[in-house]
Parts: C-alpha cells; structure tokens; sequence
C-alpha cells in the first residue's frame, strides 16, 4: 500500500481550505498540481533561503480565499514552472490539460515584462498585459495574487530594488486591481507599497491610526449599537461593521485635500451589510431618522455602478459627537463583489451570465481588443486603456488624432508644452473642439486641442498661475529667467540714461575710474548688478545720477539744462516692465510709470484710482508713453450686462471672437431671473480695438449695457 504524501504545513492549509468549497477530485488536481511543482523546484530557493516551490503555494492560497476555480489554483502552484523549471507547455498540457497549461503560459508571459514606473512601461509590454487579460481574466488573477504575496515578503530584498518594485506596485498592479473591483487586494498592494516606498511615514501615520483607534472605541461602540438597534427595530436583518481608513488612503488624501491627520480620520466609518436590496433603501431611511443626513453627501451607486462594478449606497451623517459619520448599506453578494470584483463568483464557462464586476471588466477588455483591431499603433492602444485605467490622467487629441496623455485640471497652455517646448513658448491662442478658448481653460478627457502659434508671443510670468504640469512650469520658469537678467539690465541702462540726460550728460561721459568707484562704494561687483537694481526699484536712478554726475551746468534763466525725455513703452519690454491689474491699462490710455521695490516699472491709466498715492512718492514717479510701434496684446476688463437668456455667455463669447479680440477669463458675479452681469478679461491691441469688441457685443440682442472696469 502507497503511503500518502508528506505535505508542508502550508499545502495542509490549503487542502483544508479548497474542501470547504471544492470537490475532492479538483483538490486531488491541485495536490497533484504541488507534487509536479515541488519536484519541478527542487533544490530552488528564495532569497530568504524558504523553498521556492512554498511561494507559488501562497499564491494558490490568495486565489483560494477568493474561492476561485480549480484550474486557477493550480495553474498559480505552477505559475514559474514554464520560467523557471525544466517543464514545458506540452508537458503541463499533457498532465493537466489545455486550461491549465494556457493559464501558466499566459502568467509567465507576464513575467517577461519588466514595468518600473507607469511612465516607463513600453507601450507594448502593456498591450500584452492588457490583450492576456482579455484572453483570460484568470491570467491576471493570478498575476496580482503573485505581486500581492512576493510584497508581503518584499523585506527579504535589497532596499533599492524594494523601492522599484514598490513603485511598480503602486503605478501598474494596484491601479489594475481597482479597475478590476478587487479591492481588498488593491488595499492592501498600496498599502504594502506605500510601507515599502515611504517606511517611515507608513509608520508614523500607523501608529497615529492606532493611537487614533483606542481613543475613537468608546464612540464606534456606541454608535455601532445605536444602528443595530434602529435595524433591529425596523425588523432589517443586517451586519453592522465599522470600517478603518487605511495608511495608504490617509496619506493620498492629506497629500491630494491638503489635509492634516486629524481631518482626514475625524470621521466614524460604517458598513451596513443586509440581504437584498429593498433592504438597502429601507436600511437609508432608517439610519437618516436616527441622525441627519448631510445635504448632498448622497450616493446611489446601486442604481448607477461604478465602472468597476462596485454597487452601494453612501450617505454621511452628523452625530451628536460632533464629526461625521460615513456609511455604506449594500448586500452581502454586493459586499463580496467590493471586495473580490471581477474575481467574485467566478463563472468561466458555467453558461451563467456573471456578477457586475466580472461583466463589467469583459466589457471593458473587449473594447480594448476591439481598439487592437483598429489599430497598430501600441502607443495609442497604450494611451486608450489608461484613460479608464489610471483615472488621474486626462486624454487630449490632437487635431491629426495624437492622443497626448496629461495630468487632471491640466490647461490648454499644458497640452502646448506636451506636444514640445516651442510650442509652448509661442502659443498665441488655442481651440478646444473648434471653439477658441483662453490658454488658461482647464481640459475634459477626450477633448480635441489645436494650438496656434505666433513668433513673437512668448512665456508671460502670469502663465505660471494656471498651468498645472511640471513640464510647463519648468519650461515657463526656465525662458524667464533667461529673460529676467538681460531685461532687467537693459532698462535699468535705459532709467540711468535718462537720469543723467536730465543732467546733460551719459553714461559713456562717466569716467570709468569715477564708476568703479561708485559701485565699489555701494558694494556692487560689476555695473549690471547697479542696473538690475535700478530697474527693479532698489536704487533710484535720479540718486544714483546725482552722486555720478553731482553738478548741473545752469542756463541763463537759472535752470538746470537738459530735457527729461519720457520712457517709451511697447509691452516687449518682459519682466521688468509690468502692467498694474486695478487699470489694466492699453494703448491709447494716458499712462504714468511707478518704479515699484522688487517689481521694477509698473504702468498705470492716468485715472487709475491709485495715481493719488502714487503721487506722494515723486522721486518713484515716472513720466511713460506708448511706443510709436506696438506689436503686443494687452489685457482689458469688460462688465457686460445681459439679459439672463439660455445660451447668452457662448453668444456673448462669439461676438466677442468675431472682433478679433481672445477670452482670457469669465466671471458671473450676479444674476437674477431677469439679467445677468458678466465680467470678461479680454486681449486687445488698443484702445481702438477695444471700442471695436464693445460696438459688436453692444449689437448682440442679449446685451443691455457693456463698460470698461478699472478695478
């Protein structure tokens, strides 16, 4: 008589736990399954010197508690045979038939791909991965089954490679976990990530959630009763669970909200698991008769799933102890389907028609091969599945159907940078969907964007209030700085000159030994330094012209002799010349200049409410006129008074665009029934162009009154 096996620990743990579900002649495959594996593995170790063959029995332990299938469980103890092992495909189909075998060579295909950042990934290893998944969504199962157990025992890895494969969690398997609805793996692959990537604020916040906990316990358990109490009443079979926020999700949420601890985990949060769900709607009302509800806090996602399936109710209440309390009522098959997704009740090849989470990823990977058919491009397959994959990115076209790739609330002025630098640097104005819009319009995913440039347009400082990616920043930052000194320098020469002309004299008239001597005096190393400060504001040129030139000739009247000459401005000037926002002056305006500490030249309309204040400086006033020649845009602010009619902003908008004139913002400071006030901050050449836009916006039929704003 043959003895039985000797089994490890951890496959008697497994037996035991497939006879809950399976039957005893698909636990036989899968012990079969670890002998084939265990002698395949012989001799192979981990690096935390355990036999190799007990990580594929772990992995088979995850997708058990998942209740999944035979054929998965023993495909995961043979997932690194094909690999690693002299085995074959023919010989795994030959012992376990083509099922299995197809699962293992789907995963091992996987392990070829070496991801490290989203970033990163090549465009065809994902569509691999994307196009095995649609194959079969068991390869993938067992692919995230394997990253969640080789995290768990990431500790025996060298630190950089830790971090590398923590990062990839994070960026690649938990964002397809999510998709996927199998949150329960999600949770805890971003939380082992985030321990593995960021240890020590893992453990800070940790230990606060636990600290947190033991103080919070004596409120959880009253309320907890409370709501039993009230469903018991109401004759409402359920489970009531509190739930605990995990590190992870604290952290993203202080990092995304700009939220401190306490404010993120000042909420009780509660599960509410009943039969059906009639159940669900009767459970809502009565948890909002035992507190009030917080208005707008409502969601119905049974009505309305997720698009990874997730199905419950989510309100939030106010409590008598003063924080809020967040609750989730859904049935136990809903509550299994949050946890396990696609993975929920696993069906392949049962004839049934499958949970949500399952029919719902089918979906979604059918339309990905369907997108593989259309196209041979694996970057635009690549860009196709990450706009549902990795919700933080939006997918903008370009006018010949390039899909460029942009973080959420990215502008137009963002997408210019994406496409290349210049680009981004000579943008003059921009159409989202045919339509102009301003260069600050915040993008939706699927938008159409066409970019019009112009040689002379170039980065403004004020761009870098509304761009939101690192690229446009950097590029912005970086043409400005280039910029600042040689502005600066250059009308700080052109202050001093006009300084020492008032004096009858030049800067080339100073003797060089008489300028070393002032700026070693005054501790400047070199004559651009004196410049930059002077167009900045930090000197006065009038004193500085004064101690370099002391002495005036006087004419016959007694008068200095000398004309002052106005400084002329053409708005190409760059930094060091700026235009005030509470005039918004533009060409044809009488105009003053005021030399402002650290800003340089600000220009302003002779009317400006501010020319009073100025005036008690006069030693910072300056005398400016426009440029003969002006080649520039200047912004202007319009108040329009409208009628309060249905579509009246995009017919205001086009009266506006048919006078040649750019929308750079719109506000609706009032309204009523009747009319509508508009405040529009428009780009204009001068004061001509400007009375052009107000005539055509006066002629459309919803306009009672248009003015121009000073303040």
């Amino acid at each position: 008589m043959t003895e039985p096996p000797h089994y490890p620990e951890p496959v008697l743990r497994l037996r035991d736990l497939l006879n809950t579900y399976l039957d005893p002649d698909k636990v036989a495959i899968i012990l079969r399954a670890f002998e084939v594996g265990a002698d395949a593995h012989r001799g192979q170790t981990r690096q935390s010197g355990e036999d190799y063959i007990l990580h594929p029995v772990e992995v088979a332990s995850i997708l058990a508690n998942m209740r999944m299938d035979h054929q998965s469980i023993a495909a995961a103890i043979l997932h690194d045979t094909i690999e690693d092992t002299p085995l074959t495909k023919e010989d795994l189909v030959e012992q376990f038939g083509d099922e299995v075998a197809e699962l293992v060579d789907g995963v091992t295909k996987l392990d070829k791909m070496k991801f490290r950042t989203r970033q990163e990934a090549t465009a065809e290893s994902f569509r691999k991965l994307m196009l095995a998944m649609s194959k079969d969504l068991r390869v993938i199962f067992i692919k995230l089954a394997d990253r969640l157990h080789n995290m768990r025992t990431l500790s025996a890895v060298k630190a950089d490679s830790r971090r590398r494969i923590a990062r990839e969690t994070l960026d690649i398997y938990a964002p397809i976990a999510d998709r996927l609805g199998m949150n329960h793996i999600k949770t805890e692959l971003q939380d082992l990530g985030f321990a593995n990537l960021y240890p020590w604020r893992h453990q800070v916040i940790a230990d606060r959630v636990r600290a947190a906990a033991g103080n919070q316990q004596e409120v959880l358990d009253n309320i907890t009763r409370d709501l039993k109490k009230k469903m018991n009443d109401a004759g409402i079979p359920c489970r009531v669970i509190g739930r605990e926020k995990s590190p992870y999700s604290i952290y993203t949420k202080m990092m995304d909200k700009d939220l401190t601890f306490s404010e993120v985990t000042d909420v009780y949060a509660f599960r509410i698991v009943t039969h059906s769900e009639p159940h669900c709607y009767q459970a809502l009302g009565v948890v909002h008769s035992l507190y009030q509800p917080k208005p707008g806090r409502f969601k119905d996602y049974i009505a309305l799933p997720k698009a990874n399936g997730y199905q419950s109710l989510h309100t939030v209440l106010n409590s008598p102890y003063r924080v809020p309390i967040e609750i989730q009522i859904r049935t136990e098959e809903m509550d299994i389907v949050a946890e396990k997704g696609a993975a929920a009740h696993w069906s392949y090849k049962t004839g049934g028609k499958g949970d949500s989470a399952q029919v719902r990823a089918r979906e979604w990977l059918m339309q990905l091969v369907d997108t593989q058919r259309h196209t041979n491009d694996s970057l635009d397959f690549l860009e196709g599945a990450k706009s549902d994959l990795f919700p933080d990115e939006i997918f903008i076209f370009t006018p010949k159907g390039k899909i460029i790739d942009l973080r959420r609330n990215s502008t137009v002025l963002d997408f210019a940078y994406a496409i290349h630098t210049d680009i981004g640097n000579h943008t003059h104005r921009a159409s989202v969907d045919r339509v102009e819009v301003p260069l600050s319009y915040r993008l939706r995913n699927g938008q159409m964007v066409e970019i019009h440039t112009r040689d002379e347009a170039h980065p403004k400082p004020e761009w870098l209030g509304f761009v939101a990616t690192a690229r446009a920043r950097a590029a912005i930052r970086h043409y400005l700085k280039s910029l600042e000194e040689k502005d600066t320098v250059a009308l700080g020469h052109r202050l001093l000159e006009k300084a020492l002309t008032a004096r009858n004299t030049s800067l080339e008239d100073i003797s060089p030994r008489r300028l070393r001597k002032f700026l070693k005096e005054n501790h400047f190393e070199k004559l651009e330094e004196l410049l930059s400060d002077l167009a900045l504001g930090q000197q006065l040129a009038d004193m500085v012209a004064a101690k370099l030139k002391p002495r005036f000739r006087i004419n016959s009247r007694g008068e200095a002799q000398g004309e002052t000459e106005a400084l002329s401005i053409a708005g190409t000037e760059g930094s060091a010349v700026s235009f005030g926002n509470c005039c918004h002056p533009i060409p044809g305006d009488r105009i003053m200049g005021y030399l402002s500490a650290g800003k340089g030249i600000v220009v302003h309309r002779m009317k400006c409410r501010n020319t009073g204040e100025f005036k008690k400086h006069p030693d910072r006033c300056m005398e400016v006129v426009w440029a003969p020649i002006i080649d520039s845009q200047f912004q202007v602010i319009l108040r329009v008074i409208t009628k309060n009619n249905p579509g009246v902003l995009a017919s205001i908008s086009a009266s506006i665009g048919e006078a040649n004139s750019n929308i750079e913002r719109v506000e609706q400071p009032e309204s009523n029934p009747e009319t509508a006030t508009l405040i529009f901050t428009l780009t204009v050449d001068d004061r001509d162009h400007m009375a052009r836009v107000m005539r055509r916006v006066k002629r459309n039929r919803n306009v009672i009154r248009v003015t121009r704003v000073s303040t």
